[in-house]
């Protein structure tokens, strides 16, 4: 049993300051007294911080920069992995979506991370290495002509099958999603060394693989998930009829609109809509699309996710508080109980008695968060 005092419990709809018993087996109610907590207890001054629940990170690419922290320098990926484990935690992220790309449009890197990914998933958490609690997010990359083979590869191991929660629909061809702006995306691939010839041909390559395997593959993800009950999103809408026909087809997630629109057309059907804390925390959109505090301060959010920086999640929600958008208890529901909700993660996400005892203390030092102790399952991991 551990007891906290002096702390300041971020509950669902206010900020009470009370103490918080919890143990392995979970929460007590916030205040309520443990007769075993005047003797064996474990207590813990916290100094007036903010105690929230853990973090709820639904999109992370965050492992492929510990994979690749270089160009052409791939690191160790079981090293990479536990890297990767140990910045979620640090960051108050108690719950890891690890986001694997299943395809490539650019070469072979995000498959060998997805091969070794799942891979390591599995063995390390079976080995009790891992400090988080990590789920998978299969990444669908529509246009990719090995998507189906990678997918199934999964399916062969029931342990992979039980960790995954979640999957979205990518389409990252050029004039398309987040890449509309076909000259900023050639712009972007000769920043990275390409030829005006190569980007012609590379430009005709995914148009012509779009072409052929788009629907096949949409199709083949959508069946599968709905006959399995997992949760689809949709990735980088920006037409208000490509949500309208993600809302048809079963998807119950917008995630990363690119547009105002299309956040809009979501939320009026009933979607969800994740947007991206790194979108917050620069003041901007990295590729000059809609900016994630206009959907905020529009009440379109549902969930923030951190999608390359895991430390982006609790910075955003006080972001949004220093910015008066939103109060304490909201702001850290778009990263605790609202991506809880929408994954159907109903054992956590909330400080309520009986729930997972996965918490994070956390200290404002000039109006940033600062971590301070975490803890996953009641068991202390920073």
């Amino acid at each position: 049993m551990t007891l906290l005092t002096n702390a300041r419990i971020v509950l669902p709809c206010s900020v009470v300051e009370t103490e918080l018993h919890f143990s392995t087996d979970g929460l007590s109610a916030p205040g309520a007294f443990v007769p075993a907590a005047s003797t064996d207890a474990t207590v813990i001054d916290c100094a007036g911080d903010y105690i929230i629940p853990g973090i709820i990170d639904l999109h992370t690419d965050n492992l492929e920069r510990q994979v690749l922290p270089r160009v052409n320098a791939r690191w160790p990926s079981r090293s990479a992995f536990l890297a990767h484990d140990a910045q979620c935690a640090v960051a108050g992220v108690t719950t890891v979506f690890d986001s694997l790309s299943l395809g490539d449009i650019n070469g072979r890197d995000r498959i060998q991370t997805y091969e070794d990914g799942i891979r390591d998933l599995v063995e390390l958490s079976e080995a009790g290495a891992l400090r988080a609690d990590h789920l998978l997010h299969f990444r669908c990359e529509l246009i990719a002509p090995d998507m189906q083979p990678l997918f199934e590869m999964a399916l062969h191991d029931p342990r992979m099958t039980a960790l995954l929660r979640l999957a979205s629909l990518m389409d990252h061809s050029p004039g398309v999603g987040q890449y509309a702006d076909i000259a900023r995306w050639r712009a972007g691939r000769a920043k990275e060394g390409m030829t005006e010839a190569e980007i012609d041909a590379m430009q005709a390559r995914v148009a012509a693989e779009r072409a052929h395997h788009l629907e096949a593959n949409r199709a083949y993800v959508i069946e599968y998930c709905r006959a399995h009950g997992i949760t689809l999103a949709s990735h980088d809408d920006r037409l208000e009829e490509e949500v309208a026909r993600n809302h048809e087809d079963g998807i119950t997630i917008a995630e990363f609109p690119v547009s105002l629109a299309a956040a809009r057309g979501a939320h009026a059907l009933g979607m969800d809509v994740i947007a991206g804390a790194p979108n917050i925390v620069r003041g901007g959109s990295h590729s000059g699309n809609v900016n994630a505090i206009d959907l905020i301060r529009a009440g379109l959010v549902t969930a923030l996710a951190s999608d390359y920086v895991p430390s982006a999640m609790l910075e955003a929600a006080f972001a949004c508080v220093a910015q008066d958008i939103l109060p304490v208890p909201e702001a850290i529901a778009l990263v605790t109980d609202g991506p809880a909700r929408i994954v159907g993660l109903h054992d956590r996400g909330r400080i309520e008695a009986g729930r997972r005892a996965d918490l994070v203390q956390v200290r404002l030092y000039d109006g940033l968060p600062v971590i301070r102790r975490v803890w996953v399952g009641g068991h202390r991991v920073v």
